[in-house]
C-alpha cells in the first residue's frame, strides 16, 4: 500500500450521497485523502447537486453526467465512464453505496482492475430477482473486498451466500447518521408554507418500476393513492423517472393532491417529519421515518429492510390494501417503535467505518484483492 493511499467513493443517486456523507467526512478527520466520483446517474440538481450542499459533500473530482435511459445503456456508459476515471485517479480503494446501477458498474469495472472494493450496506435482500435493485445487491457482495453490514440479518444473508466473515463488518446505518446530523434543521413549517399545505398533511414517494413502468401498475397505484388523498391532503415529490407515467395515470395537482418536484435533502426530511402519514417504494424513506417515528406503508410485496417492520414503523400493503391500510394508520396515529430503535443505529455508523477503512489502509486484517491484476 502507498504512503498516502486513496479512497474514492461512488456515488450516482440520492441514497448514495446521505450514506456517503457520514464515511467522507469521517474519514476526513482521519487524515484519509480521499475523492468523490459523481456519476450523474440522478442528473436533476435537485435530485442530486443539491444534496452536496445539504450533506456538507466535498466537489467531486469528476461527473461522469450519464443521466437516464435502460439499465443496458445506463450501466453501459456508466462501465466505460468509471474505467477511464478509475485508471486515471490510480485509487487504493473504491467505496461503493446501495444498490443502484452505479454501484454495480463501478463494482465491476475494480474487479475487473484489480481495484480494491468496500461495499457500504452490504447484505440487505428482498429476495426478489424480479427488482434490478436485488441483482446489484447480490453481485456486489461476490466481488467486494470489504463488507459493510448495516443490520444484523445481513450477516446471515452473506453467510449462507458463501462471504467470508473475515470480510464482513456490523457497523450500523450510515444514513441515520446523516438523519441525526439533520435533525436541528429539519423544520416541517417553512416547506408546509411554501409548498400551500394544511397543518395535517400525508407524503408519498412512488418510483419503483413494478410500480410506474407500466400503465396499468401505475393506474392502479395512482387510484389508490387517490382514495387515500380522500381522507387526507397528500403531497407528492415527483421522482423523474416516473413523473410522465404517474401523470398519465391521473396523478396530477388537484384539491388533495400537491404533485411537487423532487426536493432536497432538509427539505424533504422536514416534510416527512412533519406528516401525518408516508406512502413510499423507496428503500431509504422506510429507514427514516422508523428514526423520525412517523408512520410508513410501503407499496411493495417485499423490502429488504425487514428491520422496520419488525421494529413496528413500517407495514408492506398491495395498491389495493393501501387505502384501508392508511385509514387505520392516520387512526393509529404516530408510529411507536418497539423499544430502542434498531441495533447501531447510533449516529455513530460513519466513524465504524472509517476506522476500518484507516486499519485496512494501513494493512491491518488486510482482505484479499478481488480477482485480478490492478492495471499500471
Amino acid at each position: 500500500m502507498r504512503e498516502n493511499p486513496l479512497v474514492l467513493h461512488v456515488l450516482g443517486a440520492r441514497p448514495n450521497f446521505v450514506k456517503a456523507a457520514p464515511v467522507v467526512r469521517a474519514l476526513g478527520e482521519l487524515g484519509v485523502r480521499q475523492g468523490i466520483i459523481h456519476t450523474g446517474q440522478h442528473y436533476d440538481a435537485l435530485m442530486s447537486d443539491v444534496f452536496f450542499a445539504d450533506l456538507g459533500l466535498p466537489e467531486p473530482v469528476a461527473n461522469l453526467g450519464v443521466g437516464s435511459g435502460t439499465h443496458a445503456k445506463q450501466t453501459a456508459a456508466l462501465l466505460v465512464g468509471l474505467e477511464e476515471v478509475v485508471q486515471e485517479q490510480d485509487p487504493d480503494l473504491v467505496v461503493v453505496y446501495g444498490d443502484v446501477n452505479s454501484t454495480l458498474a463501478a463494482i465491476l469495472v475494480c474487479a475487473k482492475l484489480g481495484v480494491r472494493t468496500a461495499h457500504v450496506e452490504a447484505g440487505l435482500r428482498s429476495f426478489d430477482r424480479g427488482m434490478p435493485e436485488e441483482v446489484n445487491r447480490v453481485v456486489t457482495d461476490a466481488l467486494a473486498d470489504v463488507l459493510f453490514a448495516t443490520s444484523p440479518e445481513a450477516l446471515a444473508y452473506l453467510a449462507n451466500e458463501g462471504v467470508p466473515a473475515s470480510k464482513v463488518h456490523l457497523v450500523g446505518n450510515p444514513m441515520i447518521d446523516s438523519l441525526y446530523s439533520a435533525l436541528p434543521k429539519l423544520d416541517p413549517a417553512p416547506v408546509v408554507e411554501r409548498l400551500g399545505l394544511p397543518d395535517r398533511y400525508a407524503v408519498a414517494t412512488l418510483h419503483r418500476p413494478a410500480n410506474v413502468d407500466t400503465s396499468e401498475a401505475a393506474r392502479e397505484l395512482v387510484d389508490a393513492v387517490l382514495e387515500v388523498s380522500r381522507r387526507i391532503p397528500i403531497v407528492v415529490p415527483i421522482h423523474p423517472r416516473g413523473k410522465a407515467r404517474l401523470a398519465e395515470a391521473g396523478l396530477v395537482d388537484g384539491d388533495s393532491i400537491r404533485v411537487v418536484d423532487p426536493l432536497g435533502y432538509v427539505d424533504f426530511l422536514s416534510l416527512v417529519r412533519g406528516a401525518a402519514l408516508v406512502v413510499t417504494d423507496s428503500g431509504g424513506v422506510q429507514e427514516e421515518t422508523t428514526v423520525l417515528g412517523v408512520p410508513c406503508l410501503t407499496v411493495r410485496p417485499n423490502t429488504e429492510r425487514p428491520i422496520t417492520i419488525t421494529h413496528g414503523t413500517n407495514r408492506l400493503v398491495t395498491p389495493a390494501l393501501l387505502p384501508a391500510a392508511a385509514e387505520k394508520a392516520l387512526s393509529d396515529g404516530a408510529a411507536t417503535p418497539a423499544g430502542e430503535l434498531p441495533v447501531l443505529w447510533d449516529g455513530q455508523a460513519g466513524p465504524r467505518i472509517a476506522r476500518v477503512i484507516s486499519a485496512w489502509l494501513k494493512g491491518d486484517n488486510l482482505a484479499p484483492a478481488s480477482q485480478g491484476k490492478r492495471h499500471e
